[in-house]
């Protein structure tokens, strides 16, 4: 599985999504929206609005979060087939 991970250091739903997927240490790739050309405008054309973090698996785009809610631990506990601690 290739995992694409869009974030911004000021992002706590990312700081909590990093944090799970290190937890279950599942490899990924990180791409700051901020410092990255063009990431803006990727996360946009794709998910028509600037929210992050997102999920890029296998190149299918995944937001792991609901706004109001934060970081969705059982959904992507089962995407990522792995135990909800």
């Amino acid at each position: 599985m290739e995992l694409t991970v869009y974030t911004a250091a000021w992002c706590r739903d990312c700081r909590v999504a990093k944090r799970f997927l290190a937890t279950h240490n599942i490899p990924y790739n990180e791409i700051d929206i901020e410092t990255t050309p063009g990431a803006a405008d990727l996360v946009l054309a794709n998910v028509g609005k600037r929210a992050i973090p997102q999920f890029v698996i296998d190149g299918k785009w995944v937001q792991p979060y609901r706004p109001g809610e934060g970081f969705l631990h059982d959904e992507m506990a089962e995407l990522f087939g792995v135990v909800n601690s």
